[in-house]
């Protein structure tokens, strides 16, 4: 028997040109809305993703004024900070964050609140 001169193609890593520095909190411009289900019929809200430069307790503020439900602002260790809101308010807070957003950027005002 001879040896055979095989060349094994190396593994395809699709994410190996991705940058690891990119992947914190508000570096991209996605803003991520979940709804995480609790018990029975009630349910919680988050909203990650936002610019770091934004000051999260006024938008909070303006989320439990327009939406009528409570929130907080959570600092979680990998994600940054996150907004907690009680109910299920995602296309209202969707709709929301386009109207405003459009609004600072025809202003040319530098955050939201």
């Amino acid at each position: 028997m001879s040896e055979l001169d095989l060349q094994i193609p190396s593994a395809f890593d699709p994410f190996a040109e991705s940058n690891v520095e990119d992947s914190g909190a508000g570096s991209k411009d996605y803003v991520h809305i979940r709804i995480h289900q609790r018990n029975g019929r009630k349910s919680l809200t988050t909203v990650q993703g936002l610019k770091k430069e934004f000051s999260y307790n006024k938008i909070l503020k303006d989320f439990k004024k327009e939406f009528c439900c409570n929130g907080t602002v959570v600092q979680d260790t990998e994600l940054g900070q996150v907004i907690q809101l009680q109910g299920d308010p995602r296309r209202n807070v969707s709709s929301f964050l386009t109207q405003v957003s459009k609004w600072c950027l025809g202003t040319g005002q530098n955050g939201l609140g």
